[in-house]
């Protein structure tokens, strides 16, 4: 039987879209398998005949669960969210629901493809750097007002969903591309909070089977 089986995760250990889908893997107690898709070696792994098949737009993650594919890491969360509902990440209330996905899809679409490796390779090696962190500070600017309206504990009220899934990552993106937190102090708390929780350290590009060992916490 194709249903009974593993859920099967593509995943990169350092793609902010993957690490979402690991979150929610692992804050929903599932268990699955991974397969690594390398991004950067054999001139990008996601480029192969067999993943393109899987998943015409080259990108990972791809959850293979169900006996269907979907690609696109929000799609995937909201499946899961509508095949096994616990933990809840989207409030029932439809304002909280809203907030939850205007704040995630701000962070999917209006900031994260804008510093993805392929839009980075567009604009030249000595444009990388301040590209991405122009890109990473607009969409902060506007998060961190958004934030003041609808943040508890997390980004919307006082529990974790999806809009969380898609906050850390990108977090740990600006981190990496080098951007001045102090002016993001909602994003930065939150940030701590959730990084302090077991889903998101297990799930964590450091401590991933695909992490070069120089990254490994």
């Amino acid at each position: 039987m194709a249903e009974s089986r593993k859920p099967i995760l593509y995943s990169y250990f350092r793609s902010s879209c993957s690490w979402r889908v690991r979150i929610a893997l692992a804050l929903k107690n599932m268990d699955y398998e991974m397969i690594t898709i390398n991004l950067t070696k054999d001139g990008g792994q996601q480029f192969s005949e067999e993943f393109q098949a899987l998943n015409p737009m080259k990108q990972v993650p791809a959850l293979k669960i169900d006996g269907i594919t979907i690609g696109q890491s929000l799609a995937i969360i909201e499946y899961l969210e509508e095949t096994r509902p616990t933990p809840q990440l989207l409030p029932q209330d439809p304002k909280k629901r809203a907030h939850v996905r205007m704040i995630s899809h701000l962070l999917a679409s209006g900031i994260q493809p804008l510093q993805n490796l392929s839009v980075l390779k567009q604009v030249g090696q000595e444009n990388q750097l301040t590209w991405a962190q122009r890109a990473i500070s607009s969409g902060f600017n506007a998060l961190e007002q958004i934030l003041q309206s609808t943040a508890g504990k997390y980004c919307v009220g006082d529990e974790v969903s999806m809009a969380d899934l898609c906050l850390a990552p990108q977090v740990a993106n600006a981190d990496r591309f080098k951007v001045d937190l102090t002016p993001y102090p909602t994003i930065s708390r939150i940030n701590k909070s959730l990084l302090a929780l077991e889903a998101f350290q297990v799930s964590h590009p450091c401590r991933q089977p695909d992490t070069p060992p120089e990254l490994r916490a």
